[in-house]
C-alpha cells in the first residue's frame, strides 16, 4: 500500500463555541478559513475548514463548534496533539504572539531534533508548531503574520495510546516506516506525498482513556489522490480485517472511514475535488455553502447558526 496514503489530508475536532473558534485560527494563528458549511449530520452546526490560501490537503484543520458542548479530557485512545510546520527560525515570534494573545499551556520543547513551541487552543485542545523546511508550501499571511513566519501547513499529529503495537502494524500497513523514538514515542514516517508525513505513537500503558468533547480531535484523515486509489485502500482495509464505511460525498472530497485497534477513527480522504468546486479561489470561506440536500432550508440554517467575522 505504500504508493496509496500521500500523508494527512485534515484533522478535524470539537469545539464549544464557533466565533471563539473562528478568531482564533483565522486571528491567533493566521489560518485562512477556506470553507464555511455544515455539520452533514447536524446542520444547525458549522463546520469550518481553516488552512492555506486554497485548503491544500495537508493544511486543513476543520472543527464542528457544537455550541455548549463540554470539555473533553485528554487521555489515551485519541490525537493527542496536531502538530503545525513552520519555517525555521519562527518559534520566537510565535512563542510572543501566542502569549501576548492569551493563549495557554506555552512551552518550548524539542523532540528527535526538531524544535517545538506546544500550546493549548480555545478548548483545551492540544497544538505544536515545529520548524521545518517549507517544501514548496506558502503560508495564508496577514494579521501581523509574514512570510517567515506563517503556518505551512501540518508537520504531523501525535497519537496517545495504551498499547501502541497494534496501531504502529497498522501504520505500516498503509505505508508509513518507523523511524525513530525517544522518551516512549515512535515516529512513522511517509514517503512520496505531501510534507505533513509524520505520525508519533506515544504510548501510556498507565494513563486513563481519554473521553470526547470539545477540544477533542473527531478524526484525522489521510489522504490518497483519488477515488480509484481510494477504493484501492478500501478493499486493502477489508481485506484485513478492518470494517470500512462505504465511500461518502463530502462536497470537496470523498471520504471512506474505520476504526483503529486504539479506538481512532481514521478517515482516508481524496485530494479531489477541492474546496474551489463551488466558490471562486478569491473568495473561498467567505459564504455559507450548504450540501444539497439542506439547500431548501437554507433561510432556517442560516437563523440557528450564529454570525462569523
Amino acid at each position: 500500500m505504500t504508493h496509496l496514503i500521500k500523508g494527512l489530508h485534515h484533522v478535524t475536532s470539537m469545539a464549544a463555541d464557533a466565533r471563539e473558534n473562528n478568531a482564533f485560527f483565522t486571528e491567533t494563528l493566521g489560518l485562512r478559513r477556506v470553507k464555511k458549511t455544515v455539520n452533514f449530520d447536524a446542520p444547525e452546526v458549522y463546520h469550518l475548514y481553516y488552512g492555506d490560501s486554497v485548503g491544500t490537503p495537508g493544511s486543513v484543520m476543520t472543527y464542528f463548534p457544537f455550541g455548549r458542548m463540554p470539555k473533553g479530557r485528554r487521555g489515551t485512545g485519541e490525537v493527542g496533539v496536531t502538530e503545525f510546520a513552520v519555517p525555521r527560525g519562527a518559534l520566537p515570534f510565535w512563542r510572543d504572539r501566542l502569549a501576548a494573545m492569551g493563549a495557554r499551556g506555552i512551552a518550548e520543547g524539542s523532540f528527535l531534533g526538531e524544535s517545538r513551541l506546544s500550546f493549548d487552543g480555545p478548548d483545551g485542545d492540544s497544538f505544536a508548531l515545529v520548524e521545518a523546511e517549507p517544501e514548496g508550501r506558502s503560508p495564508w499571511t496577514g494579521g501581523g503574520i509574514g512570510e517567515s513566519e506563517g503556518i505551512l501547513g501540518f508537520h504531523g499529529a501525535r497519537i496517545r495510546l495504551r498499547d501502541a503495537a497494534a496501531t504502529g502494524e497498522l501504520l505500516r500497513f498503509m505505508g508509513y516506516e518507523e523511524e525513530a523514538s525517544e522518551a516512549g514515542v515512535t515516529r512513522y514516517r511517509i514517503e512520496g506525498g505531501n510534507a505533513a508525513r509524520t505520525i508519533d505513537l506515544e504510548a501510556l500503558p498507565d494513563a486513563r482513556p481519554a473521553e470526547q468533547g470539545a477540544g477533542s480531535v473527531h478524526h484525522i484523515a489521510f489522504a490518497v489522490e483519488d477515488r480509484a486509489a481510494q477504493l484501492e485502500m478500501r478493499a486493502a482495509l477489508m481485506d484485513t480485517g478492518y470494517q470500512v464505511t462505504p465511500v461518502i460525498d463530502r462536497d470537496y472530497f470523498w471520504a471512506i472511514y474505520f476504526r483503529t485497534p486504539g479506538g481512532i477513527l481514521f478517515e482516508i480522504a481524496t485530494n479531489e475535488p477541492g474546496f474551489d468546486r463551488d466558490e471562486d479561489t478569491a473568495h473561498l470561506g467567505e459564504a455559507l455553502q450548504l450540501p444539497e440536500r439542506y439547500r431548501p432550508y437554507r433561510a432556517q440554517i442560516e437563523k440557528r447558526l450564529p454570525e462569523l467575522a
